[in-house]
């Protein structure tokens, strides 16, 4: 980071490509969509190169991306919230898929945490799919440690009765 910081292009490049996919895989479970995913990746990295310049030289790279990407996702949903209030609504819903083919399907990372609250949802993603530690997670999410641990307990516990019920 610091290399990217003095405009050094191939630090640049190496930062994207270690970074982007568990960014990505962070904003999937969030959105539910891979296309928002790849919009907020986009933003996130657009926005990272604007303020690189507040990277402080010796502190970990990741909560303060995991920050910057979190504030992505939520300067997105705002967005996509005033858009949604100037659309129409369709009178006629597309069907939906037969609720035993939804039950047939495996249970996937992103089925079950999309079950979870989304500050929930963060902490989890964060925690295990970014691999940030329990202090990064709190940095990043500005709160504390002890929020984080209450957040990832309560959302332990919301997925091992989302998967107990799973298999019944």
């Amino acid at each position: 980071m610091e290399h990217y910081q003095q405009a050094d292009l191939e630090a640049a490049v190496a930062l994207i490509h270690a970074l982007s996919p568990s960014l990505l895989r962070y904003f999937t479970s969030q959105t539910g969509s891979c296309e928002k995913a790849d919009d907020l990746l986009q933003e996130t990295w657009l926005r990272i190169h604007r303020v690189r310049h507040t990277y402080r030289p010796g502190e970990p790279v990741m909560p303060w991306v995991y920050a910057i990407a979190r504030r992505v996702r939520i300067d997105g949903y705002r967005r996509t919230r005033r858009i949604a209030r100037h659309e129409v609504s369709m009178d006629v819903l597309p069907e939906r898929p037969l609720e035993t083919e939804e039950r047939d399907a495996p249970l996937t990372f992103d089925a079950l945490v999309s079950a979870l609250p989304e500050s929930q949802r963060e902490v989890i993603t964060m925690l295990k799919v970014g691999g940030l530690s329990l202090e990064e997670v709190a940095r990043a999410t500005s709160s504390t440690v002890g929020a984080v641990k209450q957040k990832a307990h309560r959302a332990y516990g919301r997925l091992r009765q989302l998967l107990q019920r799973a298999q019944v």
